[in-house]
């Protein structure tokens, strides 16, 4: 699924826990994590916008986006297009 600038991921927690969205390089160094808190139980989502920790853009390619939910854990490739 490719993205120009902002890509949203969309997960549905059964139950309460522990949240962590994470984004990985290919080489699964991490990027950036969007998120790291307790979540309720429902839909939520959250935005990456093509930027690392410190902000800066990052590079063309595909990134791995990693959801852990309590014990669950679920991955999700992007290709992030640069213009």
């Amino acid at each position: 699924n490719p993205f120009n600038s902002t890509v949203l991921l969309r997960y549905d927690l059964a139950e309460a826990a522990a949240v962590r969205v994470e984004v990985f390089d290919c080489l699964g160094r991490l990027v950036r994590r969007l998120v790291d808190a307790p979540r309720a139980a429902g839909v939520h989502s959250v935005e990456w916008n093509g930027r690392n920790a410190a902000g800066a853009p990052v590079a063309s390619g595909v990134y791995l986006c990693r959801l852990s939910a309590g014990h669950r854990q679920q991955d999700a490739r992007a290709l992030l297009l640069v213009r």
